[in-house]
């Protein structure tokens, strides 16, 4: 980490990223798009913390943890958005309402 941030500061971004995540999944249930993305959010918040903490302490666990967090992050977002197409060429729409009542 740079002399001029120390830990707390990394932790302020992530909270701040976490929060914003939390509030567009919260304010906005009608675009699953952005669910997605506010979900990616909160991922990226938990990476910079556990990037953060692995700094501090001089341990690369939590930098190789967080590759893994990625990668199923990436995953994450392929097949969410690949379903989100086939979903949306079949039916027309991605509102959240009529997935909710997709029944079978």
């Amino acid at each position: 980490m740079t002399a001029g941030v120390g830990l707390g500061g990394y932790l302020a971004v992530g909270a701040i990223l976490f929060v914003i995540g939390v509030l567009g999944i919260l304010i906005n249930r009608k675009n699953v798009i952005i669910i997605l993305m506010s979900i990616e959010l909160i991922l990226l918040s938990v990476n910079i913390n556990l990037v953060a903490f692995s700094a501090f302490a001089h341990d690369l666990v939590g930098q190789i943890f967080a590759m893994f967090v990625l990668t199923v992050a990436a995953a994450e977002a392929a097949i969410g958005l690949a379903i989100l197409v086939v979903y949306f060429r079949n039916r027309g729409t991605i509102t959240v309402d009529d997935i909710n009542q997709m029944k079978g």
